[in-house]
């Protein structure tokens, strides 16, 4: 059931005054895009009458076959609180359709749609999830440029004065508010200039939008603090990069959780065993995706909290995966590695695929890691049988072109796209001669 229908929203913009309207959509990067339509056009847009030229768009067609409509979700209107009271703006986010009716095989969003039938499909009525991004505020130069200058030099946890983004992060947290987030902490993060923000979990796809809508904001806002939010995973040499843990269950018909089983000893399900054991199975593969940038793989390092190894433990933070200890309705799976870089849609696509073909096959994982791996050598981890997260793009993208599961969840379009694009990246930075380098070799040599 829709929270709103075509006449809601034409009443909504009326009495508010809305001028504007941005019909919203997601690149295969993850980069936010928007057609802005007057409010004289919105009954147009609710008819899924707007068209857009999708050869432009990074991953979607060639110039030769453009054409491309957007579908709006009546539940994602939003208004936008910051906008000016002589015209406000609105948002609505859209799936990408091709002009004979059919959805575009390169709409990040209708991936992962299609990855949750197939949960459907298995008996599973929602994946929810609960996303934890993280962001630096730096400062802005005079020009409104971001610097390498952070705005503190607060710690985990840390209050105003030490933690001057303090207001910037309130201020975010009453935008989102207004906007129908329901929030649940937020505080800064280990790293000087670090911040999170951690709303209530939701279904997948209402998580991804509100991804994508939560990094707008803390953007948005962020400038207006004369601050510039990155996502960037590892913005700064020595300190802990930026990450947004995915903590994931599936639920079936009369909201049962089916990762929980009172009965067993850990009162996890055969499901929830099944759905790890995929996990950690397609892990190298499904970083490529995770963890999409060159700078993703400086975060991946042992000595600042990121996962490196792929394992599992209910208490222990060293592995990918950790299964923190609520249990009942809270029963979930928190994968570790994930960067805000990532592409939220097609990131919880290839994690639930992992997930769905750990449960297809009934696969069993391996023993608990309760030891601290970063603490072991390769002999030990090599004895328990503890590998290695990719350690660059390059090794990423290797995996996940090998693996059948995660490229089939992409679909060939959104694979071969995406890939091209990330192996270009990779060619760039590797050709590139960098800063270290001429530190490290002009005098030496």
């Amino acid at each position: 059931m829709s929270k709103f229908s075509k006449e809601d929203i034409l009443r909504m913009a009326d009495e508010e005054n809305v001028r504007f309207i941005r019909l919203q959509f997601t690149d295969l990067m993850g980069i936010i895009k928007n057609v802005e339509i007057p409010v004289t056009q919105l009954t147009k847009a609710l008819d899924n009458l707007m068209m857009f030229d999708g050869s432009s768009i990074e991953g979607f067609v060639r110039i030769e076959e453009s054409d491309m409509y957007l579908y709006p979700d009546l539940d994602t209107w939003v208004i936008f609180p910051w906008t000016p009271e002589k015209g406000k703006v609105a948002r609505l986010i859209c799936d990408v359709y091709n002009p004979d009716g059919t959805p575009f095989a390169g709409d990040p969003r209708g991936v992962l749609k299609k990855v949750l039938k197939e949960a459907e499909d298995l008996g599973f009525t929602d994946f929810n999830i609960g996303p934890e991004p993280e962001f630096f505020l730096f400062k802005n130069d005079e020009k409104g440029e971001p610097t390498l200058e952070l705005n503190d030099k607060g710690g985990y946890f840390d209050l105003a004065p030490t933690d001057l983004g303090e207001n910037c992060r309130r201020d975010i947290v009453l935008e989102l508010e207004d906007m129908g987030f329901e929030i649940e902490a937020s505080h800064h993060e280990v790293a000087p200039g670090q911040h999170e923000i951690d709303f209530k979990y939701a279904d997948a796809v209402t998580t991804c939008d509100n991804i994508q809508t939560f990094k707008l904001v803390v953007k948005t806002i962020a400038r207006k603090h004369g601050l510039h939010a990155t996502f960037m995973p590892k913005p700064l040499f020595g300190v802990n990069g930026s990450g947004m843990h995915a903590n994931m269950s599936l639920f079936r018909e009369n909201n049962e959780n089916a990762f929980f089983d009172p009965d067993t000893e850990n009162q996890l399900s055969e499901t929830a065993m099944q759905f790890l054991a995929g996990t950690l199975k397609h892990a190298d593969a499904f970083t490529a995706i995770t963890n999409p940038t060159v700078n993703s793989y400086k975060r991946l390092v042992p000595g600042y909290e990121a996962p490196c190894y792929i394992a599992w433990s209910m208490r222990n933070r060293s592995p990918l995966v950790r299964i923190p200890s609520s249990r009942g309705i809270s029963t979930r799976i928190e994968v570790r590695s994930p960067d805000p870089a990532a592409n939220p849609y097609l990131a919880m696509a290839a994690l639930l695929a992992a997930g769905l073909d750990g449960i297809r096959n009934e696969m069993t994982p391996p023993e608990e890691t309760n030891r601290n791996i970063y603490a072991m050598d390769e002999e030990e981890r090599d004895a328990e049988g503890i590998k290695a997260l990719p350690a660059t793009l390059k090794e990423a993208i290797n995996a996940l072109k090998k693996n059948e599961v995660i490229t089939k969840s992409l679909g060939e379009h959104a694979l071969e796209h995406f890939v091209e694009a990330k192996e270009i990246e990779w060619d760039m930075f590797r050709t590139q001669v960098h800063p270290w380098e001429r530190e490290q070799y002009m005098s030496t040599y």
